[in-house]
This record gives C-alpha cells, sequence and structure tokens, in this order.
C-alpha cells in the first residue's frame, strides 16, 4: 500500500511516497533554514508564502523520484496538528484538494505520532493491510518512546500501533527551544541544535555547572525553563566582570549546557524503564533525537541495566531513526502514521463487517 504524505507544520515543506509505513520511495525536504536564519527564528507568515510556492514542485519532485503517478496512491496523509496554523493549512488544503479531486482517501496525521513512526522508516515494521506482519525483525510492543523536538517533549507508553499513553511531557518549554535560545546567547546560528552539538564537541562538559530541574521529582515530566534563565543570567555576570566569550568559554559552555539537557532527559526515560519492567523496546525520536551525544547516553545507560538485568534474558532494544532526515519535520513519517492508522481503520472495519455478517447469520 503507496502512500502520499504532506508535512507543512512548521517551516519545511515535504512530501513523501511510502509503502507499507516503512519502505520510503521518495522523501523531498524543501528547507527554509536560510531564510529564517536571518531573524533567528521561525516567522509564520513567511514560513506561510514559502510553502505556497513550494508545495506544488515538491509534490511533483517525490512523485518523480518514487517513479509513480497519483493513480498508483491509495491515500494521501497529511499533518493536521499541532504546528503553526497557517503552514497547516496550505498542507491539508493541497492533500484535500487533491483527494476530492482524485477520489483519494484523505489521512489527518497527528505531527507527534508522525516523529513516533520514523523509527519505522526504512525498518522492518510494516504491515499488510493492518492483519500480517510481513517483516521480521519489526518494532515489539510495549515501547517506551522519547520525543525530543523544537516544540514538544513527551514520553509515551505504546502497547501497541497508535495506542499511546503520554506518562511524561514538558511541564514549560522544550528541549529544542532550549537549544535555539542559548544557542543565540552563545552567539551562534540558528537552528541551535546542530550549532550547539558542533560547538560541544570541542568544549568541556565538565566546565560549568547548570541546573537539571525536576530531576528529584518521581513523575517523567521535565522543564527547561530555568537551564536558559541559568544560561542567560551566567553570560550576564560574565559580561558585568568584563570577560569577552572566547571560543573556548563559547564551547564549553555549548558543552555543559547539552550535558545538562541530556542528563536530564535520559534520567526521566531510564526512571520510566525501570516502572515499566516489561517494555521490549525504547525509541528516540523527534528532532534533537539526532544528536549524537544523547543517543549515545541513552544506549550506555540502557546497557548498563540490560547488563544487570543479563539473568533474566530480557534485553531492550534501543532505536532512533536510521536517517537523520528522519529526525526533523519529515513527510515520509507522516506517510508511515497515515498507513498505521490507515491499516488500524481497515481491520476495525473489517472486524465490523464480520459481525454483521455473523449476525445476520444467526
Amino acid at each position: 500500500m503507496k502512500i502520499l504524505g504532506i508535512e507543512t507544520s512548521c517551516d519545511e515543506t515535504s512530501c513523501a511516497v511510502v509503502e507499507n509505513g516503512t519502505r520510503v520511495l521518495s522523501n523531498v525536504i524543501f528547507s527554509q533554514i536560510k531564510l529564517h536564519a536571518k531573524t533567528g527564528g521561525v516567522v509564520p507568515e513567511v514560513a506561510a508564502r514559502e510553502h505556497v510556492v513550494k508545495i506544488i514542485p515538491v509534490l511533483k519532485s517525490a512523485l518523480d523520484k518514487a517513479k509513480l503517478s497519483m493513480d498508483e496512491i491509495y491515500a494521501i496523509a497529511v499533518t493536521a496538528r499541532p504546528g503553526l496554523l497557517s503552514s497547516l493549512l496550505i498542507g491539508t488544503t493541497t492533500a484535500n484538494t487533491l483527494g476530492l479531486f482524485l477520489g483519494k482517501p484523505v489521512i489527518p496525521v497527528q505531527h507527534i505520532d508522525g516523529h513516533v513512526y520514523s523509527n519505522w522508516l526504512d525498518g522492518d515494521g510494516g504491515r499488510d493491510a493492518g492483519t500480517e506482519v510481513i517483516q521480521k525483525n519489526a518494532p515489539k510492543f510495549p515501547i517506551l518512546v522519547l520525543t525530543v523536538s523544537g516544540g514538544h517533549n513527551e514520553i509515551f507508553l505504546m502497547r501497541d500501533h497508535m495506542k499511546f499513553e503520554l506518562i511524561g511531557e514538558t511541564v514549560d518549554d522544550a528541549a529544542g527551544e532550549a537549544f535555539d535560545k542559548v544557542a543565540r546567547l552563545l552567539g551562534l546560528p540558528y537552528p541551535g541544535g546542530p550549532s550547539i552539538m558542533k560547538a560541544a564537541e570541542n568544549g568541556d562538559k565538565n566546565a560549568f555547572k547548570f541546573p537539571r530541574a525536576m530531576m528529584k521529582d518521581k513523575t517523567f515530566n521535565f522543564s527547561f525553563s530555568g537551564i536558559k534563565t541559568s544560561v542567560l543570567y551566567f553570560m550576564e555576570k560574565e559580561k558585568r566582570a568584563g570577560r569577552k566569550p572566547t571560543k573556548k568559554f563559547v564551547n564549553d559552555v555549548a558543552a555543559s549546557f547539552q550535558e545538562a539537557v541530556i542528563d536530564a532527559l535520559a534520567t526521566k526515560l531510564i526512571m520510566a524503564v525501570k516502572k515499566y519492567p516489561n517494555i521490549k523496546e525504547v525509541h528516540l525520536a523527534g528532532g534533537v533525537s539526532a544528536n549524537i551525544k544523547l543517543r549515545e547516553e541513552i544506549a550506555r545507560r540502557l546497557k548498563s541495566l540490560n547488563d544487570s538485568n543479563s539473568a533474566n534474558g530480557a534485553k531492550i532494544t534501543f532505536r532512533y531513526p536510521q536517517k537523520f532526515e528522519y529526525c526533523t519535520d519529515n513527510a515520509a513519517m507522516i506517510a508511515s502514521a497515515g498507513y498505521f492508522k490507515s491499516s488500524l481503520d481497515l481491520t476495525l472495519s473489517r472486524a465490523a463487517c464480520e459481525y454483521v455478517e455473523a449476525s445476520a447469520e444467526f
């Protein structure tokens, strides 16, 4: 089953074709980073205008790269929420117009669900019409999913496809937003995540001590507004003291800040793993999942946990997106989520039909 995905929730115009929820036939992304770097952040009206200009060329490119026509597409999956309203409108209008004109089903997808399903892309998690697992190494439920991005931070307990239980979230700012704001304070380019990660490579993560909020709290919630304020006050203190921000200083602050955020994310995730001992996998998703140090720290802590539980014979699998382009906003993840949502709907519809037929016979 081939699904066309459309993603325009923020500043990426993206279209993709995905088969059976996992096989990416094309994934075209037009990024507006250079445009928004001028203002240090996304301007909604500017983003929407760029979507209008790029949506049709990107759509055509996705079909061309997949070597398919719209006649061969089963359905259209589109990001419906959350996101910038004016940007979402471009994608949903395009999807609904195509669906109405071509007689194709349109599947609205929750943006965060898309990030969750980025771990199925180019992997082995596909199902045929919601009935038969056709790949051998499909992710096994239940799964704990940590989503980390510029606008959201959650930990989900995923018991099956499209069955999410929210067990933790940010109470204020998301980690990705903190990366952007701290990068601006340090004079690093937008977007902040890659800039902080690059600067941190040459910095000392133990140079400065920044706070880890809510670490003693027994919930799985996060808070990142305090660390932004802490870095701001620290930079102002240095400025008042007449100390200029040398390259080494910037690198050390970046590394120390990154270490604090990673520690908070990994600690809360491992707390959740220990509370739900029956989980089989841990997934990392969202824009910040591209951070190499975050991946390494979670992998290290999970290995330690697996080693300590080796007597039980059960090891937890750790997954993150196969490609960096699947971490950021992209249409392939939306198409994947749309496929599994559609498959589930087909399964439910089939079950309902069988029940009606059985009742009629009875």
